[in-house]
């Protein structure tokens, strides 16, 4: 089964400026239109940031979705002590190594871990902030023609990725037709 990398988290207030684009109501949908669309027929692989893995959870739920089956968490054992509860419920999760009191290398052993996965046919990018950047470039690097889909309409950092890769048209509002983006962009 092919696999899409969904890289988002809601962004906060301290972390950069990407707040002051972010709709975190935005984000939500666009997540759970991302599963929705794809869900049956693609797994979905995603870093367990704390505002993500809950909505994964309860979007699995509502659709009676086999979520063992259908989507892969991923979290650094860095974090361990601060995992979501809903970490518990997913018996598919992936834990990589800790670099012991180095946030940013751990960081990014498991970026390059969940990224270099042989199965990745696409990459989408909701709100987030410079941890979704860093993942546009990690995903290039081992996925080179595969396709990315930053999402404008939410804001935070992916609204600037998509700016920067031309994927926004300043003219326009950025559609918030998320089941139609995800159903124009991504290979079923």
């Amino acid at each position: 089964m092919r696999e899409i990398i969904l890289s988002a988290s809601v962004s906060l207030v301290g972390r950069g400026d990407y707040y002051k684009t972010s709709n975190p109501f935005l984000i939500q949908c666009a997540v759970r239109e991302l599963v929705i669309a794809v869900i049956r027929c693609q797994k979905i692989v995603w870093g367990g940031h704390p505002s993500i893995t809950p909505m994964i959870w309860t979007i699995c739920e509502d659709l009676n979705v086999d979520y063992s089956e259908k989507v892969i968490l991923y979290q650094s054992r860095y974090f361990e002590d601060r995992f979501p509860e809903d970490n518990k419920r997913f018996n598919n999760l992936i834990l990589t190594d800790s670099i012991v009191g180095d946030q940013e290398a751990s960081l990014l052993l498991m970026r390059r871990e969940r990224l270099s996965r042989k199965n990745l046919c696409a990459a989408v990018f909701i709100g987030g902030m410079e941890g979704v950047k860093e993942e546009y470039h990690l995903f290039r690097q081992y996925h080179s023609h595969e396709t990315v889909l930053p999402v404008a309409a939410p804001g935070g950092a992916a609204l600037e990725l998509a700016k920067e890769l031309g994927h926004y048209d300043e003219s326009h509002l950025p559609s918030i037709d998320f089941a139609s983006l995800f159903h124009k962009n991504l290979k079923f």
